[in-house]
C-alpha cells in the first residue's frame, strides 16, 4: 500500500506514528466484495488476548456502521489462521 495521510502513514509527527504502530495499531478496510480481512493477533497471544482483540474489532466495526445502512449489517463472520480453514461464527452471538 502507498503512504496515505488519511491512514496516518504520511505525517510530520514521525515519533507518534511509530509509537502507534509499535503499540499494535491496526487499520482495516472493506474490499469491493464487502469483506474485511484483518489480523486479530498471533498464535503467541493466547486465547484471552485474541478474544479481547476480536471483541474490540467487532465493536469498532459496529461503531463505524453508516447511519444510512439498512437491514442486516453483518451477514457472516469467519475466523481463520493465515492459511488455515475458516471457522464460521454466528454474528448475532458475536454482537452480544
Amino acid at each position: 500500500l502507498m503512504p496515505n495521510p488519511k491512514s496516518g502513514t504520511v505525517t510530520f509527527d514521525v515519533a507518534k506514528a511509530l509509537s502507534e504502530i509499535k503499540a499494535g495499531k491496526v487499520e482495516y478496510r472493506v474490499d469491493k466484495t464487502s469483506i474485511i480481512h484483518v489480523p486479530i493477533g498471533k498464535k503467541s497471544f493466547g486465547a484471552e488476548k485474541l478474544h479481547e482483540n476480536f471483541k474490540a474489532l467487532m465493536d469498532a466495526i459496529v461503531k463505524a456502521r453508516p447511519a444510512s445502512a439498512k437491514g442486516q449489517y453483518m451477514k457472516s463472520v469467519v475466523l481463520s489462521s493465515t492459511m488455515g480453514p475458516g471457522i464460521k461464527v454466528n454474528p448475532a452471538r458475536v454482537l452480544e
